[in-house]
């Protein structure tokens, strides 16, 4: 089967495509022929963790595709069945934090940048009828790691002011159409100036250069909850303009990952700091109940063929893109 892999060197140079063995499917395993691959940050991120002296790995952590086969003891699913892939693995029941043994569909495990894969059965679902194969294929991880940290962390309640600092990204996209259905008013930040326009035709209420004084453009608004991606370039400034007594979730560093912050002015303030990381099957469920309840659409940039993996990746690295970027597998 042909595949995007990663081997031999770091970085986009150690990408290729190229042919790899069909995986087998074992007990408690579905095998699946992918329709539609989705892309992530974390798939940039993994060209350097992932080392020359390693075995060569298939890239990508999202997808959606038909059951080609079930293994033993496999009752959830059945062969032709249209699915899509939640890449929590080890993580069922919602909790507090992931628990010992949870990790992210891709590396050490082949990904879903290829023709086929195996995966464990209780981490599949059915696909939302109402989703196109390119929407269902980009939805998993993104919408999952929002949903988590919009509603299990954040709690967001419907007339709560919730701010975006640097839309554009898969996940706050996701998290900005979530936030509309749950009736809550959204502010976004952005540089550019196209995405900030975007981002108003999405549902947007407010949007601000990310460069701004924001407490100079806000002053007529009260945030209650906000979701930092960013990191060090932008912490401060969020810490700046929320509420007291308000929230943030983080649950990216896009830029440096070490933040000071004046700890007086944190604790007089009353602030709440939460973390977030992907989240359980429990809560994937929970995404795919609310997706279908609201009709929700997956924003989708870009649609590239296997073969032009190395445009794609840059693509995402430039963080070009306004939404999600797609793969198409089996169209």
């Amino acid at each position: 089967m042909k595949a995007i892999v990663h081997k031999e060197q770091e970085g986009l140079n150690g990408l290729f495509y190229e042919d790899m063995d069909e995986p087998d499917v074992n007990t408690g395993q579905v095998k699946i022929k992918l329709k539609t691959g989705g892309m992530n940050r974390r798939d940039v991120a993994l060209l350097h963790r992932h080392k020359p002296d390693q075995p060569p790995l298939i890239m990508g952590s999202d997808g959606a595709g038909v059951v080609e086969a079930v293994g033993e003891g496999v009752n959830n699913v059945k062969t032709g069945d249209e699915v899509v892939i939640d890449p929590s693995l080890g993580w069922q029941k919602n909790s507090e934090a992931p628990p010992e043994g949870f990790k992210i569909l891709n590396m050490p495990d082949h990904g879903t940048f290829a023709e086929y894969i195996t995966i464990p059965a209780e981490n599949v679902e059915k696909k939302p009828e109402h989703l196109s194969w390119t929407e269902a294929g980009v939805l998993p991880l993104a919408a999952l790691t929002g949903y988590r940290a919009l509603f299990t962390r954040g709690k967001v309640q419907s007339g709560d002011t919730v701010m975006l600092p640097g839309i554009g990204s898969g996940v706050l996209t996701y998290i900005l159409l979530f936030a509309k259905a749950a009736g809550a008013r959204v502010i976004v930040t952005s540089r550019s100036e196209e995405k900030r326009q975007k981002a108003l035709e999405l549902g947007a209420d407010v949007a601000i250069p990310t460069e701004s004084d924001w407490k100079e453009e806000l002053k007529d608004e009260q945030v209650d909850l906000l979701i930092e991606s960013i990191g060090r370039a932008t912490f401060n400034k969020s810490l700046g303009i929320i509420r007291k007594g308000g929230t943030i979730v983080t649950f990216g560093a896009t830029t440096e990952d070490e933040v000071n912050i004046d700890i007086r002015k944190f604790f007089y303030g009353q602030f709440n700091l939460l973390g977030s990381t992907m989240g359980s099957h429990e809560e994937f469920k929970e995404m795919l109940a609310f997706v279908e309840k609201h009709q929700t659409r997956p924003v989708v940039d870009r649609i590239f063929s296997l073969s032009d993996y190395k445009e794609a990746f840059r693509y995402l690295r430039d963080s070009k893109n306004f939404g999600k970027i797609a793969f198409d597998i089996h169209s």
